[in-house]
């Protein structure tokens, strides 16, 4: 079978050989799009995928769909941090909850973060992955002090370190081994117009598929195509893609990954 359409055994098509392809559009303000990519970069080998990281700008994708950010919903708000606590454990990504969410999501955002992303997959691709990666520990991570969220103890309050200064960037390029020449020539990109139309056309195109949120993800296997929105669809990805989900797979978290093993007591 073949996402729902049965073949003989004489059938010439063979999965092995077919075509897949995911696309992943991604803006480090999400801590859901750090979890579809942590997962999805865990399963690139076993489902024998290329995968395609698309930064786009999220404030974008929430105003050209009219849409808004679930933090702007009271009720949704009230209920983020616990979802990202037990997501973390679950995943084995070290998510921890803004001290200051309002100032970290709406007040700083994203921009400079998504167009330094940007001119890395433009002129650095191979640094992609972890630099991306960086960006979100450092928004998403660092901790200092302990806070209780309701359902688990943290050992540690968020410090919502920067995404958008010259030094704050230039941290998560060293970080992976870029040099300061090559990260400031990176940085220097941010505001070239040839990141910012690629910004702006990767956005465009996430919306024309029908994009309305963070993560948003394409998957091609042969001639099919289906988009799927969420970290948390991966079950009917590997359907889509023929390939078995075995969930989390945190013994294939990155090395370099920070264990969040011991921060829920």
């Amino acid at each position: 079978v073949i996402y729902g359409h049965a073949l003989s055994l004489a059938s010439p098509v063979h999965l092995s050989v077919m075509t897949k392809v995911v696309q992943l559009f991604y803006d480090v303000i999400s801590p859901y799009s750090w979890i579809g990519f942590e997962t999805l970069c865990r399963y690139r080998q076993r489902w024998r995928m290329e995968l395609q990281l698309c930064p786009f700008f999220l404030g974008g994708i929430l105003k050209g769909s009219e849409n808004k950010s679930p933090r702007l919903v009271p009720v949704k708000a009230q209920h983020i941090d616990k979802d990202l606590i037990r997501l973390g454990a679950y995943y084995s990504i070290p998510i921890r909850p803004l001290s200051n969410p309002e100032e970290a999501l709406f007040g700083k955002g994203s921009l400079s973060a998504q167009r330094l992303l940007t001119a890395i997959k433009l002129k650095s691709p191979q640094s992609l992955e972890g630099v991306s990666r960086e960006l979100w520990l450092r928004i998403w991570s660092r901790v200092s002090g302990d806070v209780w969220v309701g359902v688990a103890f943290i050992t540690g309050c968020h410090q919502d370190e920067d995404i958008t200064l010259h030094e704050s960037l230039q941290h998560a390029c060293l970080a992976v081994g870029l040099t300061k020449e090559a990260a400031n020539d990176l940085i220097g990109q941010i505001e070239s117009q040839e990141v910012k139309n690629e910004l702006r056309r990767t956005t465009q195109e996430a919306l024309d598929l029908g994009a309305f949120g963070a993560p948003f993800i394409v998957a091609h296997l042969g001639d099919k195509k289906e988009e799927f929105f969420g970290s948390d669809r991966m079950e009917l990805l590997a359907h889509m893609l023929q390939e078995q989900w075995e969930g989390p797979l945190v013994e294939h978290t990155i090395n370099s990954l920070p264990t969040n093993r011991g921060w829920c007591v």
